[in-house]
């Protein structure tokens, strides 16, 4: 049976470092190799590993040594001891602090392959039946920051904790999620994304939660709101520090008591799903202020991972630029194989503030436009000064323009909410609402 998976040895004594090495890769393991524990660690910072064999006795840091360290920079990666019969006691006590195992020399191939296999088995990426890491197919990455981050991902994919995804806009956060449901014993079930700052607030309840059928006027039949239709799998809400405060204590209500209640029903009802958050805004500055609630907070934020923007892992950006064109070829029918040097080198060189998304946006430019075998410089160039690549999302898009037509009922009202708020329909405590989302005070407006 041929296995997949990373392996990285660190044992001073070269024969044994260089046999366990031909009985892995014989497995059908990749092998790196390390000498001492400092060297362990440059070749983790370098590339990341699946599974971490070293012995215990190494000259220098020994192999506890390494394991603490190793523990706290990469605390998914597993570690399993090599020890003589002297040092078994230490290695059982060094077991209870967290090593996945140890051998004990002298080992045969079957000891050492089985011992590697039980480790990837926490470790590795849940595998399609063709072999493939199908749950994380999607995330285009070689960053050691996100293959530490994948690798928390996957541990955490295997509990039904609530998660919350922190990161920038445009930096993948629901690719992330899609990736943890894909992962998860839920992943046979729905993945229903919602955008909470795309949808306008006097639909969100409804689209959320559904309704039953005379609940409102318009409301015609029953409907099932996206929470409902997650049953059995995952809910991602996007933006939710977006979401109205009014809906931030059903959505408390859904993940305490595991129960939903649609507009106009007398009852609630059991519901099971998995929620999965993300936000690109400070939660603790918008529960300071008073926006969001502190106790939803806590119940999303049971685990939180942090998704790098692209200027901290410009590795990738080759990677995901390539991608990019080569499904943008295949979807517009261009002959184009890549990116000539010095246009790849600007791609490589730019800041990208609005991260994977801008740098899609901005291949797909170059994409459209090209006549040659190669994306030129000129290309690239004039891809991002155009401002193709900053074009703003929905989501912000719909915040903008709702600020300015605030501003606009402000100024006109001469800073009145109960004139702004009859003109724009909506009651004064919404209106008030409105102008918190928005940091505009009604009394700045009283001059104009």
């Amino acid at each position: 049976m041929m296995r997949t998976g990373r392996v990285l040895l660190v044992d001073d004594d070269a024969d044994l470092l260089r046999l366990l090495s031909l009985r892995l890769e014989a497995a059908g393991y990749l092998v790196d190799k390390a000498t001492s524990a400092e060297a362990a660690l440059s070749a983790l910072a370098v590339r990341r590993a699946d599974v971490l064999l070293t012995d215990w006795r190494l000259p220098g840091m020994d192999g506890m040594a390494l394991f603490e360290l190793v523990k706290k920079s990469y605390p998914a990666l597993p570690v399993i001891m090599l020890t003589a019969h002297g040092t078994i006691p230490d290695a059982v006590e060094a077991v209870s602090r967290g090593v996945f195992g140890y051998l004990v020399k002298p080992f045969d191939s079957t000891a050492l392959l089985s011992k590697v296999e039980q480790a990837l088995s926490l470790s590795s990426p849940a595998v399609s039946q063709a072999g493939q890491e199908y749950w994380r197919a999607e995330v285009v990455s070689c960053s050691p920051l996100m293959e530490e981050l994948l690798a928390e991902a996957r541990l955490i994919a295997a509990t039904d904790a609530s998660v919350l995804i922190r990161g920038e806009s445009g930096s993948g956060k629901e690719i992330l999620a899609r990736a943890l449901h894909r992962a998860s014993p839920r992943a046979a079930g729905p993945f229903v994304a919602v955008n909470c700052g795309a949808i306008p607030d006097n639909l969100l309840e409804s689209e959320l939660f559904g309704h039953e059928k005379g609940a409102f006027t318009g409301a015609a039949t029953r409907h099932d709101g996206l929470i409902a239709q997650a049953e059995g799998g995952t809910l991602f809400l996007d933006e939710i520090g977006d979401m109205p405060l009014a809906l931030q204590v059903k959505l408390l209500r859904v993940l305490q008591e595991r129960e939903l209640r649609p507009v106009g029903a007398s009852k609630s009802r059991a519901v099971d799903v998995r929620v999965i958050s993300a936000t690109h805004r400070d939660l603790e500055a918008l529960i300071s202020d008073g926006l969001f609630r502190e106790d939803l907070f806590y119940r999303l934020n049971v685990v939180a991972l942090h998704l790098p923007p692209l200027s901290e892992r410009r590795e990738d950006i080759p990677l995901l630029a390539q991608h990019f064109l080569t499904q943008l070829a295949e979807r517009y029918g261009k002959e184009v194989a890549g990116f000539a040097p010095d246009a790849m080198e600007y791609l490589c060189s730019l800041r990208w503030s609005g991260n994977v998304r801008q740098l899609a946006n901005a291949v797909e430019q170059c994409c459209v436009l090209n006549t040659s075998g190669l994306i030129p410089l000129t290309a690239v160039q004039k891809a991002v000064s155009d401002g193709m690549a900053s074009i703003a999302t929905l989501a912000e898009a719909r915040r903008q323009f709702e600020r300015d037509y605030l501003e606009k009922l402000l100024r006109v009202s001469a800073g009145n909410v109960s004139v702004a708020a009859r003109i724009a329909d909506r009651n004064r405590t919404e209106f008030y609402r409105l102008l918190q989302k928005h940091d505009l005070v009604a009394a700045a407006f009283k001059d104009f």
